[in-house]
């Protein structure tokens, strides 16, 4: 899932507001910021968050080998304002990796600035980098905020998404 719910919001642009934004690779020191930036994202989409899934997300994140990887958007101070987790797919049909976009957030008091078509951007120019066909990901129905910006970036797909809980199959 991802959001970036803050494409409609009336609030400051780029334009009116000159504020330096960079965009980045996540770094050991971002854990904390990161950390409460993940929480927010998780509480947006009413998903339970742990410790113990803010640590191993985190390990995956610092981990080179792993596959998912992230970027934050930094801004004045060092204040991270968003954040993009994403990771190659491989692909059979196409015998190729494309690239997927698990999460996308920006702080509330952050939005409308450009900052989370930045991150999408960051990670595209990645993707095109490592010879990416596409970047793909899905975010909810109702994100009506997100779903205006992605709908200036990207293609809507015609494919629809399923979930086994695998879990209650056990039970």
């Amino acid at each position: 899932m991802t959001d970036d719910h803050h494409a409609a919001e009336p609030m400051k642009t780029a334009a009116q507001t000159p504020m330096p934004i960079n965009i980045r690779a996540l770094q050991v020191r971002d854990r904390k910021p990161w950390e409460a930036l993940y929480r927010q994202y998780a509480d947006f989409y009413q998903s339970t968050m742990t410790d113990a899934i803010l640590d191993r997300c985190w390990s995956w994140l610092m981990n080179p080998n792993h596959a998912v990887e992230g970027l934050v958007a930094e801004g004045e101070n060092q204040q991270l304002l968003g954040l993009a987790h994403f990771r190659a797919c491989p692909d059979p049909l196409i015998a190729a990796d494309f690239g997927f976009l698990d999460d996308l957030f920006v702080q509330p008091d952050a939005r409308g600035l450009g900052i989370g078509r930045r991150l999408i951007s960051g990670v595209a120019a990645l993707g095109q980098e490592r010879k990416w066909p596409v970047l793909r990901w899905i975010t909810a129905d109702s994100n009506a905020q997100a779903r205006q910006l992605y709908d200036k970036l990207a293609q809507a797909t015609h494919w629809i998404s399923y979930d086994l809980d695998l879990q209650r199959m056990r039970g």
